[in-house]
Formats: structure tokens, sequence, C-alpha cells
């Protein structure tokens, strides 16, 4: 029924009620949110560097990450139940720590896909994180990284880098490194050390 005739029900009595013509009913307008806005466009273009995507971070805020224009990246899909999970937290820290000043930035993407060792909510996650670790870098949303619902910032990451790789992300603490200008510079296997990145670092951050 629609809200005229609902309206005229309520002021009339019921066997006095009377309807408009097909013609005049009208529906209720389809909803579009700020989120199913941003997912049918990221979903539909193709980025051309990483700019052009937009994340959530761990408290369900978006993140353009036109933000970090001029900064060097290094991305990871983190786990908290991992066997790489103590060795990859503390180096990633002291990468940090070393180049953040110089336009280093790490963004941590949890993900549950690969032995489910992510199984906590965000607010864990980043609890686990800060106190165990007191790590600094963010925390983001969790997401997919393989498959039919992988995060658009993902499929660009791997589309940047593929070669021997192939396009699924292989493990927990797979790295990618992305340059200032926004392009997939180097991709790395899970069980290589983050501290070993610092070379390829230290050439895109153009510091010796």
């Amino acid at each position: 029924m629609s809200v005229i005739n609902i309206c005229l029900h309520v002021i009339g009595k019921s066997n006095n009620v009377f309807s408009l013509p097909p013609q005049f009913h009208f529906s209720r307008p389809p909803l579009f949110t700020a989120e199913s806005n941003i997912m049918a466009t990221q979903a539909t273009e193709t980025p051309k560097t990483i700019y052009d995507l937009t994340v959530k971070d761990a408290k369900g805020n978006y993140v353009d990450l036109s933000v970090y224009k001029g900064k060097v990246l290094l991305i990871v899909n983190v786990a908290s139940k991992c066997g790489l999970t103590n060795s990859n937290y503390t180096e990633l820290n002291q990468l940090y720590q070393q180049y953040k000043d110089q336009g280093l930035e790490i963004l941590a993407f949890p993900c549950n896909q690969f032995g489910e060792e992510e199984p906590g909510s965000n607010k864990e996650i980043e609890d686990f994180v800060c106190t165990r670790f007191k790590s600094e870098f963010p925390i983001f949303d969790k997401i997919d990284v393989n498959g039919d619902n992988a995060a658009p910032l993902y499929k660009f990451l791997k589309s940047g880098k593929r070669g021997v790789f192939g396009d699924d992300i292989q493990w927990n603490f797979s790295k990618f490194l992305v340059d200032k200008d926004g392009i997939v510079a180097h991709r790395y296997y899970p069980t290589t050390a983050a501290l070993s990145l610092e070379c390829d670092i230290k050439k895109l951050l153009g510091v010796s």
C-alpha cells in the first residue's frame, strides 16, 4: 500500500477507502549509502595508482589512500596467531621507527584466510598489536586478499606484481612496497624477513 493509501485509510472509514489509479502510486526510492557508492565505484573502475582506492580503518572509518601521496608504503596482510607473527611485527616496528620520519608508512591489513589465524574482531586485533608489540603504524579493517571477495586494494597490488607469484597471496605477511607515485614497486614472499626490505625501502625513499 502506498503512503497516500495509508493516509486515506487512516482519515476515512474502512468501508469508504478508495485507491488512486496505479499510475499515481509511488514507491520508496532506493537507498544509496556512502559505502555502496564507494564499493560500486571501486568495483567498476580500474585504479591507475593506489591513490584511487579507499579502504576502511579498524574502526570502520573510510580512509582515502590519497592521504599517503608522496610516501613509500609497505603493505602487509597480518595475522595474530601465525608462526610468523612475532618476527614480523618486531621487524616491522624497527623499520617504522627508523624510517617513518623519512617518508615510510606501514599499512597492516588483518586477514583470516590462511589457517584462520586472525579470528578476532578489529578491536581485539588492535588491542593485541598495541599491547604486545607496541606498534604505532595503522591497523586497518579485516579483509580478504584472495578470491571473489578480495579487497580492491589487493586486486590492485596483485595486478601490479604477478610474475612468479601468480595472482594469489600465498600466506600471512606477504609484503608489497609501493613507491611515492602510488605504483607497486616490489612484492615479497611471506617468509621474507621485513628487515631484508631495508635496502629497497631506502632506494624508494631516496636516502642513503
